[in-house]
């Protein structure tokens, strides 16, 4: 596992769900509604792991 970053970005969900990137963000704001996190806060690619149920390993292939 290489992780060269640790923040997901909308673009980033598109890849790995196939879906659009309004998608991504609409993924993020739940994501963070559901940590209960400020709108100025980002999500990590562990949060997201872990939201989605994707395995990390996974979302860092997809990653760059």
């Amino acid at each position: 596992m290489k992780l060269t970053r640790v923040i997901i970005y909308p673009k980033d969900i598109q890849r790995i769900t196939g879906r659009s990137e309004r998608y991504g963000r609409k993924m993020i704001q739940d994501i963070k509604s559901h940590l209960k996190k400020d709108d100025h806060q980002l999500v990590t690619i562990y949060e997201f792991s872990e939201y989605s149920g994707i395995d990390l390993e996974v979302v860092d292939q997809f990653i760059d």
